[in-house]
Order: C-alpha cells, then sequence, then structure tokens
C-alpha cells in the first residue's frame, strides 16, 4: 500500500488498477445491499410481529429485539469471515459437512418443531437448525472439491460422483424433517457448482432428474405429507386447515394494491396469517407497502445475484470463482423459493426470505454466506497486484 502511495504522490494523475477499482466497487455495493437488506428486514419484522409479540410476551418489540440481536451476531460474523482469507475457510469443508450430517441425524432423534415438520435442535431462544449450517458446510466442501479436481472435471467418478453423494446425504436428512423448501436450495448450490465447475452435462443432467424424482417420491410417501404439499395446487379444497396459509398470503397481497396500506397498517398479522413475521414475510411486505414495494425487494435480490456474478467473474481464482457462485445461487434460490410459496406456485415449505425474514440461525449463517461473497470481492480488488501462480501466469 505504501508503495502504491508513494507513485500516487508522485504521479497525481495515476489511478487505481481497474481490477482494484472494480473489486473495490463491488465490495461497496454488495455491504451496502446487505445493510439494507437487513436494516429492511427489521422494519418489517417490527410490523409484522407486533400483534402477537404483544399477545403472546406482553410486548411489541419481542421479536424484534431478538432479530436486532442475531443481527449484531451475524454482523460480527460477516466482519470475521470477510477479513480472513476465503483460503483458511476452505479446510473447514470436510468436518462442517460431517458436523452437518450428524446434527441433522440428531434432529429425527431429539429435535423439536411443529406442524409436522421436525426442524430445530434445543428449545426456546436457544434452539437452531442443523440444515442451514448445511448450506454453508456443503458449499465450502463442493467449492474445494471442483477447485482442487479442475483438471478431472472430465471424469464424473473424481468429481460429479462424491458431490452428488453428499448431497444425497445431506438431502435425504433434510427431506425426513420434512424440509422440501431447503433440500431444494442444498441441491441448487450443489448442482449449480457442478454446472458451472464444468461437469459433463450428460451425467449432470441425469443425476438431477434422479435427485428430483427422488426427492418428489420422498415428499409423497406420506399421506400428511402428501396432502401438505399439494395443498398450494388447490387451497380452497380445504380452507381452514392444509389450505388456510395458501389463501390468506394471498389475500394479503391482493388487499395491498399497487401502493400498499401502509407500514403497520397491514391486517393479516392480526392472527389472520400464521408466521407472517418470518417465513410469509412476503406477503405483510405486499400488503403494506403494495406492488411497488414487492417488487423493489425482489429487485433487490435480483441486484444481489447480479453482483454476486460479477464477484465470480472478478475471482482471483477457481476457488474463489465457485464460492461466489455457490453463495449466490443460494441466496437467489432460497429467495426465490420463500416468494414462490407466498404468491401460490409453490408449496409451503417452510424456508426464510434471506436476511428479511426473523430467524437466528438463518440470519447468522446467511451472514457468513455474505461474509465469503465479501472476501472474494475484497480478494479481488487486489488481484492486479498480487503474483500470480504459474498456472495462471501461462494462461
Amino acid at each position: 500500500m505504501s508503495t502504491i502511495a508513494t507513485a500516487r504522490r508522485r504521479h497525481p494523475t495515476a489511478r487505481t488498477p481497474p481490477a482494484q477499482a472494480t473489486g473495490a466497487r463491488l465490495f461497496v455495493a454488495l455491504a451496502f445491499l446487505i445493510a439494507v437488506l437487513n436494516l429492511l428486514g427489521l422494519v418489517m419484522v417490527m410490523s409484522a410481529s407486533s400483534v402477537v409479540a404483544l399477545d403472546v410476551y406482553g410486548s411489541s418489540w419481542y421479536f424484534v429485539g431478538r432479530q436486532a440481536a442475531w443481527a449484531a451476531v451475524g454482523t460480527v460474523v460477516l466482519v470475521l469471515v470477510a477479513r480472513v482469507d476465503y483460503h483458511r475457510w476452505r479446510r473447514l469443508g470436510g468436518p462442517l459437512v460431517l458436523l452437518s450430517l450428524a446434527l441433522l441425524a440428531l434432529v429425527l432423534v431429539i429435535g423439536t418443531g411443529a406442524n409436522g415438520a421436525t426442524r430445530w435442535l434445543g428449545a426456546g431462544q436457544l434452539s437452531f437448525q442443523p440444515s442451514e449450517l448445511a448450506k454453508l458446510a456443503l458449499l465450502l466442501w463442493v467449492a474445494d472439491l471442483l477447485a482442487r479436481r479442475a483438471a478431472q472435471m472430465h471424469n464424473p467418478r473424481a468429481t460429479l460422483r462424491p458431490v452428488i453423494l453428499a448431497l444425497a446425504a445431506v438431502a435425504t436428512l433434510v427431506m425426513l424433517q420434512p424440509n422440501l423448501g431447503t433440500t431444494i436450495v442444498v441441491a441448487a448450490i450443489a448442482l449449480t457448482l457442478c454446472f458451472v465447475g464444468g461437469a459433463p452435462l450428460g451425467a449432470l443432467v441425469r443425476w438431477s432428474a434422479f435427485g428430483i424424482g427422488a426427492a418428489t417420491a420422498l415428499a409423497l410417501a406420506a399421506p400428511y405429507r402428501r396432502a401438505r404439499i399439494l395443498a398450494f395446487l388447490d387451497p380452497w379444497a380445504d380452507p381452514m386447515d392444509k389450505g388456510y396459509q395458501n389463501i390468506q398470503s394471498l389475500v394479503g397481497l391482493a388487499e395491498g394494491g399497487v401502493a400498499g396500506k401502509g407500514l403497520g397498517a397491514g391486517t393479516a398479522k392480526w392472527g389472520f396469517l400464521p408466521y407472517a413475521h418470518s417465513d410469509f414475510i412476503f406477503a405483510v411486505i405486499g400488503e403494506e407497502l403494495g406492488l411497488v414495494g414487492a417488487v423493489a425487494v425482489v429487485g433487490l435480490f435480483v441486484l444481489l445475484g447480479v453482483l454476486g456474478m460479477r464477484v465470480a467473474l472478478h475471482a482471483p481464482d477457481r476457488f474463489g470463482l465457485l464460492l461466489a457462485v455457490g453463495v449466490t445461487a443460494w441466496f437467489c434460490m432460497q429467495a426465490f423459493v420463500n416468494i414462490g410459496v407466498v404468491i401460490g406456485i409453490l408449496p409451503v415449505t417452510g424456508v426464510p426470505l434471506p436476511f428479511v425474514s426473523a430467524g437466528g440461525t438463518s440470519l447468522v449463517v446467511g451472514m457468513a454466506g455474505a461474509g465469503l461473497l465479501l472476501n472474494v470481492a475484497r480478494q479481488a480488488t487486489d488481484r492486479s497486484l498480487a503474483p500470480r501462480a504459474p498456472a495462471e501466469r501461462r494462461r
């Protein structure tokens, strides 16, 4: 840095190297966008949870206070992950996958849950979802594997097969909870990395088709699961039970109109829409901020996807590229599933809207993922000044 500063003093017209300037802009833009999504989340959690919090806990600030505390923890995690060279985090992929598998298995034995799903370990404020950790763990492990075996991408046994086996183990345990939404997100992360990494397209398509068929069969195996999952196709067939959430979320969106009822003026949160501050917070956004607010939120996630892809394109190495792609696929697919549930094109799955929905585990792990993405962007700012590896020089 001192050399750069000296050069600038000697040559006032000298500019920051293009790669460095691009990385810096991406870093700032991403950090600002993550902050905006978190602030939006705090505002909407306050609005969506105030009634139920007052009724159950005697304070309208109960849920937003917890969310603010988790946001503070998540911010510390984001800063820590962003500051430590992302190459150091890759060695944690394997241990984290094993830990996630153990915790997911433990959930099936002693886990707690609601509405026919068992997804948490612990109780009360000390509970957490191992499936959230599984997203980050699988992302790190797959990105590391495909980066190390770049020269073997033509060989599915060396690259695609181990990824599919790890994905199958995680997805099976998550589906047994059952949690279709998280299974979709986890599969999207792994398969996107394989596609971008250069896995043979034919083998990837075959394994994807097999996985979709297996997940569908597992989801529809039990009658109560089948009824719950298929309720979105005709919610009015059981409007007071399995189709209730679908109907109420659509009613909330419809009542919002173009401009919305105004922040805090929505009625869905008055006991009509269960989990209004978590899984169905997008319905509250649509009711209170209208079509304009809902489209703006969708636009924020589209922007997140664009920035994430730009970070991947400016990553200094293959591992950084895969890491940025995986994190971007994670956030965008999870947002798509959450919003898809609210607008009625997907079954109710219990997937939170990243950074916006209430939920400690989801927020903290999501902030860790955002820290990885910022880390890659930060490394890209120094790419033009850093010495390249021999293979990179040959290219």
